[in-house]
């Protein structure tokens, strides 16, 4: 089917609507503790009866189940911590070893590029996981500009060398329970993402 027929371009839009949606679904869980009011949605979620979909199944079987200042607590021990989190969801320490290093300063140049300041009041480095997944998240749903190969290239320069390795480490993280659930879905949508690039390319 080519891009003049009936039905191929909604049939794409659906599905970059789809991703954005996932993109977004992981930035948010990533940014901060998930409210009451969110693992009530999560609870609601009736996924499909794909390997994705049976990840979902169970964070949103482990939502049911929650106790949201139990899941507060633990989002903090991952990523804040006193002093700091158990992990340190940043480019920059995960292909350095360091923070506010070079790949800081390549996202940024590429955010510059692409029109997208930092929202005031957000002081964490633009490196952060979250907000790699929030403008993943928008050029999918177009509202940051951005065709086909710019999204490739953004998630191939500032997401697959170390994202999935991320998801890795939350899933075995000592405070992580809830969040295991989380870092097995982003994980298992990386990859997907990864691997759609790649045939499209």
């Amino acid at each position: 089917m080519n891009d003049s027929q009936p039905g191929h371009g909604s049939a794409i839009e659906t599905i970059d609507r789809t991703r954005g949606e996932q993109y977004r679904f992981l930035s948010t869980l990533l940014s901060e503790a998930p409210t009451q009011q969110m693992l009530d949605a999560i609870a609601a979620l009736s996924p499909d009866d794909t390997a994705y979909g049976k990840a979902v199944a169970s964070l949103s079987q482990a939502a049911r189940g929650a106790d949201h200042a139990s899941v507060e607590r633990e989002f903090f021990e991952l990523f804040v911590g006193v002093g700091r989190g158990e992990l340190l969801p940043y480019a920059s320490f995960y292909q350095t070893g360091f923070l506010n290093e070079r790949p800081l300063a390549e996202v940024r140049a590429d955010l510059s590029r692409l029109g997208v300041a930092r929202i005031e009041g957000r002081y964490e480095p633009e490196d952060h996981l979250a907000l790699l997944l929030e403008v993943m998240a928008d050029m999918a749903h177009g509202h940051i500009p951005a065709d086909h190969d710019r999204q490739v290239a953004f998630f191939n320069r500032h997401l697959a060398p170390w994202a999935a390795q991320f998801f890795d480490d939350l899933a075995v993280a000592p405070s992580a329970q809830f969040y295991r659930l989380v870092a097995q879905i982003g994980r298992l949508f990386v990859d997907i993402e990864a691997r759609g690039f790649t045939l499209a390319a």
